[in-house]
C-alpha cells in the first residue's frame, strides 16, 4: 500500500516528497521493497523529507537531523 501511495504522490511531480513512516508497520521484505522505491525515486533527482523512528530506515538517508522535544539534537550528512 505504501508503495502505490508513494506512486500516486509521485504522479503530480512534486518538488518535494514528504514521506512520514513510509514504512510504519510493515514486514521486513515490505521495508525493502519501499526503500528501494525511494531509493530509486532520489537516484532520479527527487528530493525527500523521510519522518522515521527506525534508526535502520534512517541509514538510508544522505542527512540526518535527529530532534527531542522539538530541538535538533544532532544533524549530519553522510
Amino acid at each position: 500500500m505504501q508503495r502505490v501511495a508513494i506512486a500516486r504522490s509521485l504522479l503530480m511531480r512534486p518538488a518535494l516528497l514528504l514521506a512520514d513512516e513510509p514504512t510504519g508497520n510493515l514486514d521486513s521484505k515490505s521495508t525493502d521493497a519501499v526503500l528501494a522505491l525511494v531509493d530509486e525515486v532520489h537516484a532520479q533527482g527527487q528530493t525527500i523529507i523521510m519522518v522515521t523512528h527506525d534508526s535502520d530506515v534512517a541509514e538510508h538517508a544522505e542527512r540526518q537531523i535527529h530532534l527531542r522535544d522539538g530541538r535538533v539534537e544532532h544533524d549530519s550528512a553522510r
